[in-house]
């Protein structure tokens, strides 16, 4: 067998070995939810609401919800949106990695999701950057 074949199939058995037995794992997503709020560690930002782009990726079986077609049987991003609108709307973090965790927590224990990818972005916090911020991963996919 050649090297690449032998890692090719270590691959897979390692995939087919982490895999839950009978379980998919779908993904959820929101993409640039912009939420102004307090964030920073200087003086100057404590006083002010800048804006944060948030991304999440959410662990989800959607085979249910896809029979079925009803809103009940999935994740309601819609629900996710306001509540974290509001949790971040209304927080005074210092720093993104706080708030990316918080974000986590809320999503993972309001939700009932068991894996989290959250990305925040404090767009235009360093001269000369497009984008700077966070992302965490919490949770067992």
């Amino acid at each position: 067998m050649s090297h690449h074949r032998a890692i090719y199939h270590q691959a897979l058995r390692y995939i087919a070995s982490n895999q839950r037995k009978g379980e998919q794992l779908d993904i959820i997503y929101l993409r640039d939810l912009k939420i102004d709020c307090v964030i920073g560690i200087w003086e100057w930002e404590r006083r002010i609401k800048q804006k944060i782009i948030i991304d999440l990726d959410m662990a989800a079986d959607v085979g249910r919800a896809a029979a079925s077609d009803d809103i009940q049987d999935t994740l309601n991003y819609k629900a996710v949106t306001k509540r974290l609108t509001s949790f971040v709307g209304d927080s005074s973090f210092q720093l993104v990695e706080t708030l990316a965790d918080k974000v986590a927590e809320i999503v993972m224990t309001e939700f009932k999701v068991p894996w989290v990818r959250v990305r925040v972005n404090k767009q235009g916090a360093l001269r000369g950057a497009g984008d700077v911020g966070v992302v965490i991963e919490r949770g067992e996919r």
